[in-house]
């Protein structure tokens, strides 16, 4: 299943391959779940599966995509408008805190519409920054002007080509996209929060699974080709520690760049075989597998969906 909507630097060409590694484990947890691109191309849902992320109008997206699919859907049906995409751009970082906050004390609270919003603009920017809410341009009264490069937003041109997410179906073909998510969502479990909450053991082993696989895709360091604009860098020492840490409980798959983390012995080090984003980054990009970890001949037989 595809997601909905484009991620930079997510990683839904390198689906196959977590997979592969990973097997058909037990419990799945994906701490910076973005598109959450690698969950959907699953075959199969597993017993028990978590995703999370820090951004709160990306889970309000999930969230109403869960409760009321064909409400989001109604809502993003709609052409691609420049001036659309700098107004709700706008709207969604002024509201962004309220909704995060409201998700966060409400477990039955989305903003349907402005999921719908998200998603639409998500698939009609260009690289990284939607909604980041750091831009030149402010709200006066009634008009945008630019500010003093603080908090505001960026205009810009929106991606004119055809068939970016949901831009690739419309009408009812897109009810019935969202109502396949809605499926497929219902018994995940959706976090918002410090990656660091849901690799607890609870989290991981609720249920004393047999195998747990963990698909680590943290912000990547500053200064390496194609980071994610909009993250924060310094988590990524972090994570990478963990791993280390815990490659000998659980199978996990860790994603960078050649050269940013040595791994420990019984690790395996596999080439991402196709990437998108910055020239040259494809060819860096790798997939660091934990001991535990299915080979490469053992993935093709049992692991990829």
């Amino acid at each position: 299943m595809r997601a909905p909507y484009p991620w930079f630097g997510g990683k839904s060409h390198a689906a196959e391959q977590v997979w592969a590694a990973l097997g058909d484990v037990t419990s799945y947890v994906e701490p910076f779940c973005g598109s959450a691109a690698v969950l959907l191309a699953r075959g199969a849902p597993g017993r028990v599966e978590t995703i999370n992320d820090t951004d709160g109008l990306l889970i309000n997206a999930w969230r109403a995509i869960r409760w009321a699919p064909e409400v989001v859907a109604e809502h993003a049906d709609w052409p691609i408008s420049e001036l659309d995409l700098t107004a709700r751009h706008l709207w969604l970082v002024e509201h962004h805190a309220e909704i995060r906050d409201r998700l966060a004390c409400d477990p039955d609270y989305y903003e349907p519409r402005a999921a719908a919003w998200w998603v639409w603009g998500a698939c009609c920017w260009i690289g990284s920054g939607w909604c980041s809410g750091k831009g030149p341009w402010v709200r006066d009264g009634d008009r945008l002007v630019r500010g003093d490069a603080g908090r505001g937003i960026h205009r810009q041109l929106p991606h004119m080509a055809a068939g970016m997410g949901i831009h690739s179906s419309r009408g009812g073909a897109l009810a019935e996209w969202f109502g396949e998510l809605a499926a497929r969502l219902g018994r995940v479990r959706i976090c918002c929060g410090d990656w660091r909450r849901v690799v607890t053991p609870t989290v991981l082993s609720p249920i004393r699974c047999a195998s747990v696989g963990v698909l680590l895709d943290p912000p990547y360091p500053v200064g390496e080709i194609g980071e994610y604009a909009g993250g924060s860098a310094s988590v990524w020492p972090e994570v990478c520690a963990w791993a280390a840490e815990h490659g000998e409980e659980y199978r996990i798959v860790l994603c960078g760049y050649d050269g940013t983390w040595t791994p420990s012995a019984g690790w395996t080090t596999r080439l991402l075989r196709h990437s998108g984003g910055y020239q040259g980054a494809e060819l860096r990009e790798r997939l660091w597998c934990s001991p535990l970890c299915l080979d490469e001949r053992q993935g093709a037989l049992f692991g990829t969906p």
